[in-house]
């Protein structure tokens, strides 16, 4: 009697590990199977047991969620309760430098001051033209993304995907989806700094130096978050090679989630019930019996504080009006500690800019999304250098077998 163990056709193989037949090959290729040719020749046969261990490292993998599927990137670290961009504290970069000069050093790895940015005249007009056609109802996220489409549109060059090329409507692209969005305030068009500008997306009121220190502190810390839901959608994208438009349109599309980009929306509505009925301890109430999480609080990468969050507050405290509101969100942090640890995250700071300076509560949103732009370009830069479309992963299939019946 042959003592050898079980062997599985091809087929069988693919059965167990849960693959096409041809990936079955390709762990033969990689070393991580051996096969057998069939005396009769009718294809390779397998060990069972070695394709029963294999099938249950996959399923290991598989458990192991996010950190089986990792991607190189020299963007951002998160480390504890820090993080930093290309190695650089990026609360203390944005404590020194503007929006526009840290952008610039994701996308360069230089670090020059005094850098501003601004639309083409074609570009602007073009999406300006999109989205005043938009219904008064859009929303942030839905002119942010047909301001990017119509700007492409006007870019007959978009398809050139060189270093330098990317890098020219990076910084024209920025400036464009702020340039577009309809004022609130008396506009202020190449008015130097971009948050000066998107303030007057924002509010009607002035902003006055407190005000634009705040916001460019927003954008520059909101910058990047490495592999967010938005930014895989981005290099997803760049891996087909889209241009950096459509990058950018991916991106926007993932963020428009009620679980990423409208999360500051639901901490400024809070705060806004908190001010009106004077408790924290009541609206928290009202989020747990309905069985609704608080807004604003934790972040699954942070065990501590979200130093986003901390850096600015610290700069918030010098903003006019904003101690009621500061005392507020602090008040939320501490009633919801008390049945578990609870700290603020950067949603609920932004809810503090949004609400002090009377912005509506899509505004924080806006302000994620003008940000974020800058980091999805860093990761499509680096995507661009990568072979072209690795990020496809195969399925794993567990429907009915074929062939079936038509029902």
């Amino acid at each position: 009697m042959d003592d050898e163990g079980e062997r599985l056709t091809t087929r069988e193989a693919a059965e167990r590990l849960g693959v096409k037949p041809e990936t079955v090959y390709a762990y033969v290729s990689r070393g991580q199977l051996s096969s057998r040719r069939d005396p009769a020749g009718r294809g390779s046969s397998f060990d069972a047991g070695e394709v029963d261990a294999l099938a249950s490292k996959g399923r290991r993998e598989y458990a192991a969620g996010a950190d089986a599927f990792q991607i190189r990137t020299g963007v951002t670290l998160i480390d504890t309760d820090r993080y930093y961009y290309r190695g650089v504290d990026a609360t203390e970069l944005a404590r020194r430098f503007h929006y526009e000069e840290i952008a610039d050093w994701l996308w360069t790895g230089t670090l020059r001051t005094g850098l501003r940015c601004d639309a083409p005249a074609e570009a602007l007009a073009a999406a300006r033209r999109a989205v005043g056609a938009l219904p008064a109802h859009s929303g942030p996220t839905d002119r942010l993304r047909v301001a990017a489409i119509a700007a492409s549109v006007a870019d007959p060059l978009r398809f050139d995907l060189s270093r330098d090329a990317v890098l020219a409507t990076a910084r024209t692209l920025i400036p464009t989806l702020v340039d577009a969005l309809p004022a609130v305030g008396p506009p202020r068009d190449g008015d130097g700094l971009l948050a000066r500008r998107l303030w007057s997306r924002l509010t009607a009121r002035e902003a006055g130096e407190p005000g634009v220190r705040a916001l460019d502190t927003a954008l520059s810390l909101l910058i990047d978050h490495d592999l967010a839901a938005s930014t895989l959608a981005v290099r997803v994208a760049a891996s087909a090679r889209a241009h950096p438009y459509a990058v950018v349109s991916a991106g926007l599309g993932a963020l428009e989630g009620p679980l990423h980009g409208a999360a500051s929306g639901l901490a400024h509505r809070m705060l806004t019930d908190v001010l009106e009925r004077g408790s924290a301890a009541a609206v928290v109430a009202d989020h747990l019996r309905a069985g609704r999480p608080v807004p604003g609080l934790g972040h699954r990468l942070y065990p501590r504080q979200d130093p986003r969050a901390e850096a600015l507050f610290a700069v918030l405290a010098e903003l006019p009006g904003a101690g009621p509101v500061l005392a507020a969100a602090r008040e939320v942090e501490a009633t919801a500690a008390r049945r578990a640890a609870a700290h603020a995250n950067i949603d609920l700071a932004l809810a503090v800019l949004s609400v002090t300076a009377g912005m509506p509560a899509e505004a924080g949103e806006t302000v994620f999304a003008v940000s974020r732009t800058a980091g999805w370009i860093a990761h499509a830069i680096e995507e661009y250098a990568e072979r072209p479309l690795r990020m496809r992963p195969s399925g794993r299939y567990n429907g009915p077998r074929p062939p079936r019946d038509l029902p």
